[in-house]
């Protein structure tokens, strides 16, 4: 019995030793390795930083000791190799705000240091990154991403509307040939259909029974009024004339004309037909006027158009409207007729837009001397748009979202800040800026997806820190 009790006390001395060195030896390594590091490094004068675990180099510590996978911190030491991200800024290098955590932009420090959640070293926060979205890349590094510039110019910018047209007539300058009473068509002048006619030429005579009455009236008043202009009665001599300026008017409704009536006062007889003149130089269109044939105030015996000024109708398309305007100038080219140009204007946009084909009608205006351009034919469009003197910038300059446009401007050589831009026309690979930029400045041009990538790491980064 005696045996077996010494046996359970020795037992119990055991594991209470046990205890002991599991919850003490660890400090004792601890402290021995401590010793032993600051010995060593005071016997050899070296400057210890910061500890970091081999394992990972990232994590920092500001004492010796054992990292969390178990192995011994092991000492940085101030003549190793300088650690770029707690070197402390030159007085020649960019001017530093303040240091903050990488993981926590939220923590700032006023020096470098070692993050206290973390134990990664701070990071410096340079004064010309406080723009927002404002990036600086070395210049090594824009060659590498192919960063390219240009210069903010004001430029005159012009740009072609290419489209196709048809000739016709100028509708202003087209006669028809009515009578106003009816008779009979005598003689005919003017016998065929394209046949060139000058102004004040015949086109034939007519024979009408109330004309020849009406001449007959004209001239009984005529004499009437010869007879009774002498009277003492004022009321006899006023009817007289009034008769004679009644049957003369009636004359002149007719279409006879000044000299035609001129010729019946001098001759005093009456004309069994009466000639009518054309009204313009033209081209017959059409002709219903044959001799000895009836006609009446509907019938139109002749269609004469002048061709000396020609119209082309050409159609644009919806999106191209809001660029051509009334008086604008255009070149009109035919494929049968190569190297040669007629020169026009815009003398009229139609109201309406073509459903089927999305179009709007556009009226041209040309001189045509020598009748080369006749109604009908198809011709190649030229508009020539004059926007005037705009500030224009590369179209690859622009970053559009859809929503909004940005460019990057140099600030200097290796500092790029995002602007916002309004921009107008788009053409021949450049863009008319409306607002947002200046003569003179100087924007990225190629790259610039790289450096917007980078910008909106930072402002990921700044919103972090607020």
């Amino acid at each position: 019995m005696a045996q077996k009790r010494i046996l359970r006390i020795s037992a119990l001395v055991l594991a209470l030793v046990l205890v002991a060195g599991a919850i003490f030896g660890g400090r004792l390594l601890a402290t021995f390795q401590h010793d032993y590091s600051s010995t060593q490094a005071a016997s050899g004068d070296r400057k210890v930083l910061f500890w970091y675990d081999a394992m990972n180099p990232q994590r920092h510590y500001d004492k010796p000791g054992k990292a969390t996978d178990g192995m011994n911190l092991v000492p940085k030491y101030a003549d190793d190799a300088p650690t770029p991200a707690i070197a402390p800024a030159k007085p020649s290098e960019r001017p530093i705000l303040y240091w903050y955590d990488p993981m926590h932009p939220q923590y700032k420090a006023a020096k470098p240091g070692i993050a206290p959640d973390c134990g990664m070293a701070l990071v410096p926060k340079y004064a010309d990154e406080q723009s927002g979205g404002a990036v600086v890349i070395p210049a090594d590094k824009q060659k590498l991403i192919g960063v390219r510039t240009a210069t903010v110019a004001r430029e005159s910018l012009t740009r072609d509307v290419h489209t196709t047209g048809q000739i016709t007539a100028d509708e202003t300058r087209i006669a028809r040939i009515h009578v106003k009473v009816s008779g009979f068509i005598d003689q005919v002048y003017v016998a065929y259909i394209g046949q060139l006619v000058n102004k004040g030429e015949p086109l034939f005579t007519f024979y009408s029974p109330d004309l020849v009455s009406t001449q007959e009236e004209y001239l009984i008043a005529k004499r009437g009024e010869k007879t009774l202009g002498s009277s003492q009665f004022a009321e006899v001599v006023q009817g007289s004339q009034s008769l004679l300026r009644s049957a003369r008017q009636r004359l002149k409704l007719w279409d006879i004309s000044d000299e035609q009536i001129a010729k019946l006062d001098s001759s005093g007889q009456v004309s069994r037909t009466l000639t009518f003149y054309s009204p313009i130089t033209g081209f017959v269109t059409d002709r219903k006027a044959f001799p000895n044939t009836s006609a009446n105030p509907d019938t139109e015996l002749y269609t004469l158009a002048d061709l000396s000024t020609i119209w082309v109708s050409a159609d644009v398309f919806e999106y191209e409207v809001p660029f051509v305007k009334i008086g604008q100038s255009a070149e009109v080219r035919l494929s049968y007729y190569p190297g040669k140009t007629w020169k026009g204007h815009i003398s009229y946009i139609y109201p309406t837009l073509d459903p089927s084909t999305r179009t709007v009608k556009v009226r041209i205006e040309l001189p045509n001397p020598d009748f080369q351009l006749k109604p009908q034919m198809f011709a190649d469009v030229r508009l020539q748009v004059n926007y005037g003197k705009s500030i224009v910038i590369p179209q690859e300059a622009v970053l559009d979202s859809g929503i909004e446009q940005t460019v990057f401007v140099v600030r200097d050589g290796n500092s790029f800040e995002p602007r916002k831009i309004a921009t107008g026309a788009k053409l021949d690979g450049k863009v008319v800026v409306i607002s947002g930029l200046k003569p003179g400045e100087t924007i990225v041009t190629s790259g610039n997806f790289l450096i917007d990538s980078e910008s909106r790491l930072k402002t990921s980064t700044g919103a972090m820190e607020h």
